[in-house]
């Protein structure tokens, strides 16, 4: 039987769980941060974003402004809660229970494991299914044993990641963010001919809606969904480390490589009507037909490493969560039940129902609404609270109580109105949101495809924490 010792030196297990890390055990500098964080947004899907902000109506001047500001905005969310991390030593679900109260904050914690669970799926499905088409194109590799290579290679980095633990994480994401940076610069070369800039400097500008709903779509599709695993990886780092390196390396590596990439997948989509509707159906096939063969086998496995950079923090952080809910098991077993689970759900879409995929998005995005008021929730404790007491943190008998009320009613009260105002397409069974759109013009309206629900629950969630923090000093 293997020793702890042996197994965190010779296999990296990161024995940690939802537990303080000692102070011995924090290392680092501010720009470590860099590297997990482009990891997990390098993903060549970022290039087919360009497509969807030009969907929005707006031209290419409009989608490399909505590029930078929603791009950066939700990431500056979590930067400003990977502060959390670096201030005290706890994940970023244990150190919410200072907000709900130990037992409250478990309905964060469902909403913010179902997001992690159900996007480490989707990323692992959507790479093996784009495995599939681009080997697809070299005509010689059936499709089951193409599907079975994207497939074996997503699965073993992503629990290679998510269940030995961080330092594992670190170290993949840094080679996984070279790699595909390498390989994205390779793809810009060979297609950049395929860009046609008088068509894009001729198009016309879109209404100050449709520039909003893709701000908001920036925010939401690219950098917000983050927020409620800011702490997991900044938790290691030393309580000296400088806050505004933190913010600072979190938002430019995450930012970089999705503003760059989306800037360029819509002067790509821009140029051609056709490319921009296949983008619609199939986001990572669709490129494939602007690239010679020799350069497919390659893509495929950019395309994979992309999106399992995201996955890999997903089942990391989904595993911590699972542990923080109050289930009793060390954190790589959580960890493995969640593999298993992902494992379940990606064959089931890749092999048996590939329909399913859309919907299951949309419930996600549904899900993301309560995230969304959280976050703001979050990041308005974070900057003005007073701290965190890490001992009474896992103490049910703390002064945190154990259940805010008030807490659950901001985070409610937030996702009542968010919901009230986003439209979900994605399924039928998803038309009974936006039930307040008539107030501005109805679910046909201008402002249909905005979701500024969104916008408001984050609005709404922030100042009631706010308030609330401000009556609790009185």
């Amino acid at each position: 039987m293997l020793s702890q010792e042996f197994l965190s030196v010779s296999l990296n297990l990161e024995l940690n769980s939802i537990n303080p890390i000692n102070e011995d055990e924090r290392h680092g500098k501010a720009r470590d941060l860099f590297w997990p964080w482009c990891g997990a947004n390098v993903s060549v899907l970022a290039i087919s974003y360009g497509a969807f902000f030009l969907g929005f109506g707006i031209n290419f001047i409009q989608a490399t402004i909505a590029a930078f500001v929603g791009t950066i905005l939700s990431f500056l969310l979590v930067g400003i809660s990977s502060l959390a991390g670096k201030r005290s030593n706890a994940p970023t679900m244990i150190l919410s229970r200072s907000i709900f109260g130990i037992k409250g904050n478990i309905v964060p914690g469902l909403l913010s494991y179902f997001v992690f669970v159900g996007w480490e799926t989707v990323l692992v499905a959507v790479s093996t299914l784009a495995t599939g088409t681009i080997l697809g194109r070299l005509g010689h590799i059936p499709e089951n044993l193409a599907l079975a290579m994207g497939f074996g290679i997503s699965l073993l980095l992503t629990v290679l990641g998510g269940v030995l633990g961080f330092h594992v994480v670190m170290k993949l994401q840094k080679w996984i963010s070279i790699i595909t940076l390498v390989a994205t610069l390779v793809f810009i070369s060979l297609t950049v001919n395929e860009i046609k800039w008088d068509v894009l400097s001729s198009s016309k500008p879109g209404s100050a809606s449709a520039m909003i709903g893709a701000i908001i779509f920036g925010m939401t599709g690219i950098g917000l969904g983050w927020v409620n695993s800011a702490a997991d990886y900044s938790r290691y780092l030393p309580r000296s480390t400088r806050s505004g390196g933190v913010v600072g390396w979190t938002v430019f590596g995450a930012s970089v490589a999705p503003i760059i990439m989306v800037i360029y997948g819509a002067a790509l989509a821009g140029s051609s009507t056709q490319l921009a509707q296949s983008v619609a159906s199939d986001p990572v096939g669709a490129l494939t037909t602007l690239l010679p063969t020799w350069f497919l086998f390659i893509f495929a496995i950019v395309a994979i490493l992309g999106l399992i950079g995201g996955a890999i923090l997903d089942l990391y952080s989904s595993g911590l969560t699972l542990v923080s809910l109050g289930v009793p098991i060390k954190r790589h077993f959580a960890a493995s039940i969640d593999a298993l689970i992902m494992v379940f759900g990606t064959v089931y879409i890749v092999w048996f129902s590939r329909d399913f995929l859309i919907p299951f998005q949309g419930f996600l995005i549904t899900v993301g609404v309560p995230l969304a008021a959280w976050s703001a929730i979050f990041v308005a404790d974070v900057l003005f609270s007073r701290g965190y007491d890490e001992l009474a943190l896992y103490d049910r008998n703390s002064h945190y109580g154990s259940v805010n009320w008030i807490s659950i009613i901001v985070l409610a009260v937030a996702s009542i109105v968010g919901f009230g105002f986003v439209t979900n397409t994605f399924a039928s069974w998803l038309s009974w949101q936006g039930y307040f759109m008539d107030l501005i013009g109805g679910k046909e309206g201008s402002w249909a495809g905005a979701n500024i629900g969104v916008l408001l629950a984050l609005i709404i969630g922030f100042i009631g924490r706010v308030v609330t923090l401000n009556l609790q000093k009185k």
